[in-house]
């Protein structure tokens, strides 16, 4: 029993450790709430919340719902062009924050839609 509650003791400092350090890395300042949608297959579907911080002369998105201390995704400025810029229309005003705007982008001839305040579109 007391090597169970141990496992479980050192289990659960691993998580917070982690959660603590991948919150350090986002607050180093420039980040904004930004979800991102890879494959526009289906209308209003695909998209993950995360946050982003300019980094550079990039872009890191991180997942809100992952432990990794890595970006999920790294965009270079430079290769990010905006194509479109669009208001969410049903269902994706229920897959993304309220009051974000969408920007329809390519990277390297891939598409990639980027989902955030007018503040840090214009910031």
């Amino acid at each position: 029993m007391v090597e169970v509650l141990g496992a479980v003791a050192v289990a659960l400092l691993i998580v917070i450790v982690l959660i603590a350090l991948r919150r350090r890395v986002v607050q180093r300042g420039g980040s904004f709430d930004c979800s991102l949608r890879l494959k526009r297959k289906l209308f209003g579907q695909g998209w993950a919340l995360g946050v982003a911080r300019y980094t550079g002369d990039q872009i890191e998105w991180y997942r809100v719902f992952s432990m990794s201390l890595r970006p999920k995704q790294v965009l270079p400025r430079q290769r990010l062009k905006i194509v479109g810029r669009r208001e969410p229309e049903y269902p994706e005003t229920l897959a993304i924050m309220s009051g974000h705007v969408i920007l329809e982008c390519t990277e390297a001839g891939s598409e990639v839609d980027l989902a955030m305040s007018v503040e840090a579109v214009t910031g």
